[in-house]
């Protein structure tokens, strides 16, 4: 998602700062860069004009010229100037009280994903504790009627539809009839599309309005599409008043043009993305988060607010008493790995990792998932006893019986449980400390420095100022030649 524009943006902020002095005229050369990085995502001109004029404005200004670090300030300007294009957001639906009926009209072209939307927002409205009814108002294609009662089936969602009936408005009608008798209390009406803006889609969809005097109309666009999903925008938003713009497929190669354009060209905001087939791959749409990974800054609130729906609160506290205990064995380990996959493919999940994203493009070679499959395969190959001890017990002869059953070589078991040796060592030091403390340990692991005692020595030296002795040098040799010996044992050679 946004990669194009990504890498665009990035090549223009790092020619800027390059320069050795940053004046009116190459300030002016980046920014150029970032006009055509803009234009190459299919952001629609006159936004691409309105945003220029807007950052440039403030880029080539004597504030920034002459500040510290212009370069930064500039970075600064556009991730503000994306914010305020792409934002606000009122992610409210305006539901009613219970007791009301709240109407909610889904419309769109045809293909853009609406039907998996209506019961993607089905799906949320149920989790909140609501009584959601989907209608099945598309009467031009029966194939939507089956796949919206197919999606009702898969989340316990009920779905009213009429295959005799050939008016939506009658289908309508008689749904919010049938919503009084059930008891629901939000009625969700899946509408026809179209293969594109046409008169007879648009009076349909207006006399489906009249009847059902919808309390939100949500557009759902295919944000793969660019810049036809802004003039598809404009042409419905003229037509029925929108409320709010659910942007599909965010997932896939989107470059981002409609994300940027559809709120600056209709005043329409985008509330909702969809960033997945699931239909649990819906989430709210934040400019501030989005602006973030635009500029390959991450966005680790909407990572940890995925973790904390999807792991397993329970286990969790288990595992952290676990730790307290001094307690930390591959079944463990094999668990957590077990929730992390569940916040999706790992790629994605190390791009919403501040600075993770720009490290795993020179990474394209390594494969995360296939590595993290062949990790858990050789856990699932030990006995329970391998699990609980696997530095203790685990042989030569049991680590090649491990890698035949988990079809590896024998030296990525002796890897597996040198690293899970280490990262027990840091696991159980952590628990019970605070964030704090946590943080300035994940940094020590970042330098190095818990992995390898001599650089940890090292390091703890050069921080406070202080020259090695002669007995601390001779200490200091002796455990690397140590540490290269046993690296020349494990057949890893070195210098």
């Amino acid at each position: 998602m946004f990669e194009a524009l990504q890498d665009g943006l990035s090549g223009a902020f790092k020619t800027l700062r390059g320069q050795g002095k940053l004046s009116e005229s190459n300030m002016r050369d980046g920014l150029k860069l970032v006009e055509r990085s803009l234009l190459e995502a299919d952001v629609s001109f006159p936004v691409v004009r309105d945003f220029m004029k807007r950052i440039t404005d403030e880029s080539v200004g004597e504030a920034v010229l002459k500040s510290l670090n212009p370069s930064q300030q500039v970075v600064g300007v556009v991730y503000q100037a994306l914010i305020d294009f792409m934002g606000p957001v009122d992610h409210s639906l305006h539901l009613k009280g219970k007791n009301e009926l709240t109407v909610l009209m889904m419309c769109g072209l045809q293909g853009s994903g609406k039907t998996t939307t209506s019961g993607k927002l089905g799906r949320l409205l149920k989790a909140a504790g609501r009584s959601p009814l989907m209608v099945a108002c598309d009467l031009q294609r029966p194939a939507a009627i089956d796949q919206l009662h197919i999606i009702g089936e898969q989340l316990d969602v009920p779905v009213f539809s009429d295959r005799t009936q050939k008016d939506p408005v009658a289908v309508t009608k008689a749904a919010q009839a049938h919503a009084k008798k059930i008891g629901a209390d939000v009625l969700i009406l899946d509408t026809a599309g179209r293969l594109h803006v046409d008169e007879a889609l648009m009076e349909e969809l207006k006399r489906v309005d009249r009847q059902a005097m919808p309390d939100q109309v949500l557009l759902v666009i295919d944000s793969m599409t660019g810049q036809d999903a802004v003039n598809s925008a404009k042409a419905f938003n003229d037509a029925l008043e929108l409320d709010g713009v659910i942007l599909t497929k965010l997932d896939g190669d989107a470059r981002g043009g409609a994300a940027l354009s559809v709120k600056h060209v209709t005043g329409v905001p985008i509330k909702f993305i969809g960033v997945g087939e699931h239909l649990d791959a819906l989430e709210e749409f934040h400019p501030d988060r989005m602006a973030g990974r635009i500029l390959g800054q991450g966005d680790i609130l909407t990572l940890v607010e995925k973790a904390q729906r999807e792991f397993d609160q329970d286990e969790m506290l288990a595992q952290e008493e676990r730790l307290k205990k001094g307690e930390f064995t591959l079944d463990d380990f094999r668990k957590q790995m077990g929730q992390i996959s569940r916040l999706g493919p790992l790629q994605k999940v190390m791009g919403m990792i501040p600075g993770m994203g720009s490290l795993m493009k020179h990474l394209d070679d390594v494969d995360a998932e296939q590595g993290m499959k062949r990790m858990l395969g050789i856990v699932d190959s030990m006995t329970a006893d391998e699990k609980r001890n696997p530095t203790k017990v685990i042989d030569q002869n049991r680590r090649r019986r491990i890698a035949s059953g988990a079809g590896v070589e024998p030296h990525e078991v002796n890897e597996l449980v040198k690293q899970f040796s280490a990262m027990s060592q840091v696991m159980t030091a952590m628990a019970g400390k605070g964030v704090k403390d946590r943080m300035k340990m994940v940094r020590e692991l970042q330098t190095g420095a818990m992995s390898n005692p001599a650089g940890q020595l090292t390091r703890q030296k050069q921080s406070s100022g202080k020259r090695l002795s002669p007995q601390e040098k001779a200490k200091l040799k002796k455990q690397r030649e140590k540490e290269l010996r046993k690296r020349r044992r494990d057949g890893k050679g070195g210098k």
